[in-house]
């Protein structure tokens, strides 16, 4: 039933967009001048902004000639005009709020305008992106429009020196990732003398992919270490010990919240491998707490799911997208668990020198900002946290992408045979897919599947994060077959050529539901950019881990009196709303876990 108050007043959304029109009518009004402007009347329009400015006028009454200003550079220096949907993107950045843009609606293009305007100020502003490949592309990129105006552009990457860096900082706008503008922080306030800091302040920010940095990631604390002494021979002596114990018999697990435990048995069993009378007793609780620290490491972290191995290193996989955390550490021993676990050099415990969580950093900037294809979702989590708004904006061509219904099997090998069936299908249309999964484990299994298939395809995960960018770029040619983890190659555009529009466009596979319906979404979100064609589907199983943990006996008792077989999907929408309601308590536990244990360590 239709809500009288909504029909009579509109979303707020509806609200939101109907504000901005005015705005948006200004800048386009001024267009024809702009045009007839010679270059270096146009670009002279940055001296004359800043002299405005010094004479009273403020950023706001400047905004219309401002975003007019730019769209026309944009126009002469990429060949891109700016639609009016990302006008109004500009307009919600300038804002202070987060603009919802939809993948391929031109973020990185809309950050230009609000980027231009607050840099006139003299101030600084600062781009997040959520890795050093597209700050550097983005830098690049759109810094031969800010150039081309008058202003100059900095990135930040890893291994620059110090003074590089604050040369960067200086800079009209400068781009780099969360991690190394959170971390320049903190190694500022261990310096003794202000002239050797390298950041000048915390103007304004606007952070890409917002939900991923400021929700996912909010609470995740950053520490600067330093060695400190410590035996790691007891983390050799615990890996020993817990191969031997039987789960259930001598230790539990509880995977809704990520713990393992010692049963009675398990501590006797414990005390008779070691030869030691009590293992509580004060004298052992450094081992007590090696052995806890062991068994997680043995029966919840597993290798190319929570991390994989490297060059003799143990390197943790980011859950939400799928990407190598260079230079992360799991804190408490954790780490140190995994690598005796493994068996590569056990590297002793830092001591946390300075440390901040991202969410105390983003706080620091007298304005902030964010984008992102999905942000409405967390829209009253990033208004009581940040004080951040979240707009949406709508897509500059109405979505032609078809989403599919759900289908679930009784079992992964039947669902991973559905699977495999549906691409070898599109792919003998020439119709590309992506398709998604929640590990690396999960994508070398269906890799496999489709190889004996003879269905030529890409394995897009962790281990391939340095071809990330060529092999998404590819991902919409004719007949290509992409497995991808999570948001891997996220900001990165997926172009679609003739051939595979007529084919169907873009086809995404969802090969498990991911705890947190937004990533979800942003996966679907790949496909129909720009009003091009496109269609989702998901595929579950009661094997999954989502399903598993939280039960699906009883729905296995249904099928099984059903007389249904293990490749016989199931649809319905009450398994869906269950499906539904289970995420929401595994998110619950999952935002716990990543909060107490996920920690990025640099020395």
């Amino acid at each position: 039933m239709l809500n009288p108050i909504k029909a009579i007043f509109g979303t707020k959304h509806d609200r939101d967009i109907k504000a901005m029109k005015p705005l948006v009518k200004q800048i386009n009004d001024l267009e024809p001048a702009m045009q007839a402007m010679e270059d270096t009347a146009l670009q002279a329009q940055t001296q004359k902004f800043r002299q405005r400015l010094a004479n009273g006028e403020s950023l706001d009454q400047l905004l219309p000639e401002a975003f007019a200003t730019v769209r026309e550079a944009s126009v002469r220096v990429l060949k891109m005009r700016p639609f009016d949907v990302q006008l109004m993107g500009g307009i919600v950045l300038f804002q202070g709020k987060i603009a919802e843009m939809k993948t391929g609606e031109g973020k990185t293009l809309t950050s230009t305008l609000p980027l231009y305007l607050i840099a006139l100020a003299n101030q600084g502003a600062h781009v997040v992106t959520v890795n050093e490949y597209l700050a550097a592309r983005d830098a690049k990129e759109m810094g031969e429009l800010f150039n081309w105006l008058g202003l100059s552009v900095g990135c930040i990457v890893s291994n620059m020196e110090d003074s590089a860096r604050q040369e960067a900082y200086k800079a009209d706008i400068t781009y780099g990732t969360n991690n190394e503008f959170a971390f320049d922080y903190l190694r500022d306030n261990m310096k003794f003398d202000l002239e050797d800091y390298v950041q000048r302040g915390h103007n304004f920010c606007i952070v890409d992919e917002v939900d991923s940095i400021l929700i996912d990631e909010a609470r995740t604390p950053l520490l600067i270490s330093g060695p400190s002494e410590g035996d790691t021979r007891l983390y050799g002596v615990a890996n020993t010990v817990i191969p031997k114990l039987k789960k259930d018999e001598h230790f539990t697990i509880e995977e809704k919240s990520h713990s393992a435990m010692l049963t009675d048995e398990g501590v006797n069993e414990v005390q008779k491998i070691l030869r030691i009378d009590n293992l509580f007793e004060l004298e052992h609780n450094e081992l007590l707490h090696h052995l806890n620290q062991a068994l997680r490491a043995h029966h919840l972290f597993h290798l190319d799911v929570n991390y994989v191995v490297k060059d003799g290193a143990v390197i943790i996989v980011d859950e939400f997208t799928g990407r190598l955390k260079e230079g992360s550490r799991w804190s408490d021993g954790l780490h140190q668990a995994v690598e005796a676990k493994e068996g590569v050099n056990i590297k002793s415990e830092n001591q946390t020198l300075a440390s901040i969580t991202f969410q105390n950093f983003f706080k620091l900037y007298d304005k902030l900002a964010g984008m992102t294809g999905t942000a409405d979702t967390e829209a009253e989590e990033f208004n009581k946290i940040y004080g951040l708004d979240v707009v949406v904006v709508p897509t500059n061509l109405p979505i032609a992408r078809i989403d599919e219904a759900d289908v679930i099997y009784a079992t992964r090998a039947g669902k991973l045979k559905a699977v495999s069936q549906l691409i070898t299908e599109l792919n003998k249309k020439n119709q590309p897919v992506l398709v998604g999964t929640i590990s690396i484990e999960s994508s070398e299994v269906i890799s496999k599947e489709l190889t004996k298939n003879g269905v030529k395809h890409e394995v897009l995960n962790a281990k391939q994060h340095e071809r990330e960018a060529h092999i998404i770029a590819n991902a919409g040619q004719p007949g290509a077959v992409t497995i991808a983890t999570n948001m891997a190659g996220r900001g990165t555009d997926i172009k679609l050529t003739k051939e595979t529009k007529e084919a169907g466009g873009l086809f995404i596979v969802g090969t498990e539901r991911h705890e947190s319906r937004r990533i979800d979404n942003q996966l679907r979100g790949r496909s129909g950019r720009q009003g091009d064609p496109g269609g989702s589907k998901f595929f579950l199983s009661l094997e999954d881990d989502l399903m598993r943990i939280f039960g699906s006996d009883r729905i296995k008792k249904i099928m099984g009196t059903l007389g249904m077989n293990d490749d016989e999907p199931i649809e319905h929408k009450m398994i869906s709303n269950a499906i539904a309601k289970h995420k929401r308590k595994l998110k619950a536990t999952t935002l716990k876990f990543v909060n107490t244990y996920s920690t990025l360590i640099t020395s």
